[in-house]
């Protein structure tokens, strides 16, 4: 994911540790059992393995390079590993960190519902356990339908504040095009079985429609990446050709650009096409050039600070024994194409 300069990261990070941390326990929010609390204190050095799905996407590649930076600063040994989009890679990668003696693990699943054995695997082996990103649940393989207390602390954003920026956006740009709900539909899309990716559709739907009630949605089940977003989209649009306006928002950036792709490629201009991403690592590149694009805003959201701080946050409950939140969250903000550079936004 795009990342802004190594001095503002720096800075950024030491703040953002400890607002994130002091925002989610004035929030209420308690540690989950399934944290590590059996977990020893660590009196030498400490081991770390980062298990991340899609570790080749730009999002990912940022968060390792937070992690990576943190740990250097903690003096921390860490590893990070790919694990794609393999759920039985996520055992394997478990066992084997266990087998190599980490003191503690930092994952993002694949898919939620390895979720108990991820955590078994863990307990078993003594080894602290903590999620970046998407949830996970103890007792159970969907992590929509697990009591709070089931829930492997995670370090991320918060899906309805970011979904929630998003609808506010689209409506705010739906009202300024000053189109009618007749002739728009809007397109969420997103991989239905992530939790997370719920949780952000659905904000940016109640936010959308506490301000412009009407329109009517379509909701379109992909894989999170653009070029499915891109077929099932397409497909859409092709069952909706009476409709002139459309409105995309979704998971993450990869929807949002498989759908304006998907609408370009059927002839729609981008006047008639509200793209908000969420990300702003695909979305930005729509704004390099002087090339129309219904890609019209983008929430941005920053790998290397989640990284950082799922490290930190790691380090604090091995070194220290300090208790796991049950969730932290790092910063967002909105960029467009006028704003996205000054934000640290860098397209590569």
């Amino acid at each position: 994911m795009s990342a802004i300069s190594h001095r503002r990261t720096a800075a950024a990070t030491g703040l953002l540790l400890t607002l994130a941390l002091s925002t989610a326990c004035s929030a209420g929010l308690e540690s989950a059992s399934s944290s590590g609390a059996s977990v020893a204190p660590v009196s030498g050095k400490i081991s770390i393995t980062y298990l991340q799905k899609q570790g080749d996407q730009e999002y990912f590649v940022g968060e390792a390079t937070g992690a990576k930076a943190k740990a250097a600063e903690l003096g921390v040994d860490l590893k990070v590993v790919n694990l794609g989009n393999d759920a039985n890679k996520t055992i394997s990668e478990v066992q084997s960190a266990v087998a190599q003696k980490s003191n503690g693990v930092i994952i993002v699943v694949p898919d939620p519902a390895v979720g108990p054995q991820v955590v078994q695997t863990a307990k078993d082996g003594k080894v602290a356990l903590l999620t970046s990103d998407d949830q996970i649940c103890t007792t159970g393989p969907d992590p929509s339908a697990c009591a709070k207390s089931d829930l492997v602390p995670r370090i991320g954003f918060s899906g309805a504040q970011m979904g929630g920026e998003v609808g506010k956006r689209a409506a705010a740009e739906y009202q300024k095009a000053g189109w009618s709900a007749a002739d728009t539909r809007i397109v969420s899309a997103w991989k239905q079985d992530v939790t997370v990716c719920g949780d952000r559709v659905k904000a940016a739907k109640d936010a959308f429609n506490s301000a412009v009630p009407g329109v009517q949605n379509i909701d379109v089940a992909t894989d999170n990446t653009p070029t499915g977003a891109q077929d099932k989209i397409a497909a859409t649009v092709t069952a909706n050709q009476g409709v002139k306006h459309w409105v995309v928002w979704g998971c993450n950036d990869e929807n949002v650009q498989g759908g304006v792709t998907a609408l370009e490629n059927a002839g729609v201009s981008p006047d008639n096409v509200i793209g908000v991403g969420l990300g702003a690592y695909l979305a930005c590149k729509n704004w390099s050039g002087d090339k129309p694009s219904g890609m019209k805003a983008a929430l941005f959201i920053n790998g290397k600070d989640v990284g950082a701080l799922a490290v930190q946050t790691m380090y604090d409950k091995l070194k220290n024994g300090k208790d796991m939140p049950a969730e932290a969250f790092a910063p967002t903000t909105m960029v467009d194409a006028t704003t996205f550079k000054t934000a640290g936004v860098s397209c590569n």
